[in-house]
């Protein structure tokens, strides 16, 4: 199994790095992808961190699923063709998404929340066009995508990863193996 976690300027430390660190746990492989021409990136708060890759680079095909972090830095990934693309493609494919906090918009925007259930941050849910809002979920998984609301709900949008991509056994072990109860 193999992810590609999408970085931009601004992105939300939290929702990026533990994604990245309990999918690794899982023993899923994740490449980090700046969208700039560089590899280091800065974070919401600071944070610099170094993309495995740039985005020229990545060859799509191989991966399982696209990630999604949110922050100030959504605009970013919003405004960049080859992703958005990419996004649309694996939709059409129907290989897995995943996307937290306000980057759930981007697929509202794409259209691709059109009757399926999707969260995002409070505030932002007109950006998610013709999806279905629950009620007080932190987390939701509709078709193959899956969006969660913020920083807050890193962990539980993490393992569901893990479940998806290896099972509600792996998930509950890496929850475990944190201290944390799925």
């Amino acid at each position: 199994m193999s992810t590609l976690l999408f970085l931009a300027e601004g992105f939300e430390e939290i929702e990026a790095l533990a994604t990245v660190d309990i999918l690794r746990r899982a023993d899923i492989s994740v490449s980090t992808v700046s969208i700039t021409e560089k590899k280091k990136v800065m974070g919401k708060n600071g944070v610099a961190v170094i993309a495995d890759k740039i985005f020229e680079e990545i060859e799509d095909s191989k991966a399982d699923m696209l990630i999604l972090p949110g922050g100030p830095g959504v605009g970013i990934l919003d405004e960049h063709q080859g992703l958005k693309k990419m996004i649309k493609k694996y939709n059409d494919q129907g290989k897995w998404i995943a996307a937290i906090c306000a980057a759930p918009t981007i697929l509202g925007k794409l259209g691709l929340l059109e009757e399926r259930k999707a969260v995002c941050y409070p505030g932002l849910e007109k950006d998610l066009k013709g999806a279905i809002i629950p009620e007080d979920e932190v987390l939701s998984l509709d078709a193959k995508i899956i969006t969660s609301k913020g920083p807050g709900t890193t962990f539980v949008f993490a393992l569901k990863i893990v479940e998806v991509l290896k099972g509600a056994e792996v998930a509950r072990e890496v929850g475990s193996g944190m201290l944390y109860k799925i």
